[in-house]
């Protein structure tokens, strides 16, 4: 479960990021890019990397259980939702912008693997563990940071599925 260690609203969302990630054991850089990162391929343009290589923050509600899951996922690649529901157990509803506001704190585009504002089961597309790092947004749509995916699914204690 994906849990907020630092829910002070003064300190915005990216430092609330950065301070889940510290508590979560993750030494990381937050970096600030002059252009967008909202989308997969604008954070592979601006980290110099591929789309595959950028890792999606995707809220989905879980119709059966009523929880809401992160699901971090390759860049490159589309949730297949039947499959996923298949393999946890719950069909997958896609969460509106304000859900997504509400339970994570993040807007969408920025929304961050740690820091999220309530507990979330997350879930990593097994795609991901192919590279020695991935990068995934810190919080704000023009905020990236780059991990192991090794230590970001350790640290989101995300159970890693296949997703297409």
């Amino acid at each position: 479960m994906v849990e907020n260690t630092a829910s002070s609203s003064k300190i915005g969302s990216t430092g609330r990021f950065a301070a889940a990630a510290r508590a979560a054991g993750l030494e990381i850089t937050v970096h600030r890019m002059p252009e967008s990162t909202r989308t997969a391929v604008e954070a592979a343009a601006a980290c110099g990397t591929s789309p595959a290589q950028i890792v999606k923050s995707l809220v989905f509600r879980l119709a059966e259980s009523g929880e809401t899951a992160l699901f971090l996922v390759s860049g490159k690649n589309r949730v297949d939702e039947t499959k996923v529901a298949s393999a946890i157990g719950d069909r997958l509803e896609r969460a509106d912008a304000d859900h997504v506001r509400v339970v994570t704190g993040f807007a969408i585009g920025g929304v961050a693997p740690l820091g999220s504002l309530t507990s979330l089961r997350a879930y990593m597309d097994r795609d991901l563990l192919a590279f020695d790092r991935v990068w995934a947004a810190a919080g704000a749509p023009n905020a990236v940071f780059s991990v192991t995916p090794q230590a970001l699914a350790r640290a989101t204690d995300a159970k890693i599925i296949a997703v297409t």
